[in-house]
């Protein structure tokens, strides 16, 4: 578990380890198959898991790079950008998320398991079952490592938590646990999800009253209450920004009168939560139907 947040080299040479996430994946499969998923080793696993997944789709070897991204190929014509990670304009994004990834393998070896739909399952299944804060916390983090990008790996993550593993009931409990950095996490998990267009009806009717309401009254407390403030904004930013039903959704869910008070707070220490609130509420004055009921 320490050796697996030793940086890039030390990630890539355990990702490589002949057998390494295979006997990770059998032992965190093992403990939930025997009802053990508060086990001290199984939140090592966890966290190892975690670590290595961090930058994956940066850090990824060349042929699997290529065997995933080589889609991307017919996205634009005009896209004359080398290589699998260069700057490519928003309509590109936009078309990525509907670039599928090729179809999984059944039985994963190696570095393949790292974004697996098994995993991604495993993760799910322990935020729901273990009461271990360290393991929700890595489980969310994994997750929220693999989502983190813009290419098709990220964005076929998102629908497989989303869509196909029923993957927010799970997610959207944490926003509610006591833990500060198990929240943050969920949160942070949660934007990047919001991100994909797809699948921002599912997300906005699964979790937005409970985002809503895990935003403070107005921003006071430490430096992970306010980074977690600043990114339920920007969640809900994503969510509202494009679609009215949305934003009336905030609306009714009472989200107005927080977000004002978190934006009026000009000090120094909240700046990051008051200035999320603000970008949040001048893209909810965007939709020119709802301004009765904003004055309301």
């Amino acid at each position: 578990r320490n050796m697996s947040s030793a940086g890039p080299e030390g990630r890539k040479k355990m990702r490589e380890c002949d057998g390494l996430i295979d006997s990770l994946v059998y032992y965190i499969q093992g403990a939930i198959a025997d009802h053990k998923p508060n086990d001290k080793a199984t939140e090592n696993c966890v966290c190892i898991l975690h670590n290595l997944s961090y930058q994956l789709e940066i850090e990824l070897p060349e042929s699997y790079a290529q065997s995933i991204y080589m889609q991307r190929r017919n996205i634009s014509s005009n896209d004359k950008t080398p290589g699998c990670f260069g700057t490519r304009s928003r309509k590109v994004k936009e078309k990525q998320q509907d670039t599928p990834l090729p179809e999984e393998k059944s039985n994963p070896r190696g570095i393949e398991s790292l974004w697996h739909s098994t995993l991604i399952r495993i993760y799910l299944s322990l935020i729901a079952k273990s009461t271990r804060n360290y393991t929700q916390e890595a489980s969310l983090g994994a997750l929220q490592n693999l989502t983190a990008g813009t290419g098709p790996m990220p964005f076929a993550v998102a629908r497989t938590v989303v869509q196909k593993a029923n993957g927010l009931p799970s997610i959207r409990t944490m926003l509610h646990v006591s833990h500060p950095t198990v929240k943050k996490t969920a949160v942070s998990l949660l934007r990047n999800l919001s991100r994909n267009t797809s699948l921002q009806s599912d997300i906005a009717r699964e979790v937005l009253p409970d985002l809503v309401s895990a935003l403070p009254e107005s921003v006071l407390g430490s430096d992970i209450g306010c980074e977690t403030t600043a990114s339920i904004c920007y969640t809900l930013y994503n969510l509202t920004q494009s679609n009215s039903q949305n934003a009336r959704l905030l609306l009714s869910a009472d989200g107005l009168p927080k977000i004002i008070a978190i934006s009026m707070n000009d000090s120094n220490m909240f700046s990051k939560a008051s200035r999320a609130a603000s970008v949040l509420l001048y893209s909810l004055w965007s939709h020119t139907d709802l301004h009765s009921a904003y004055k309301k």
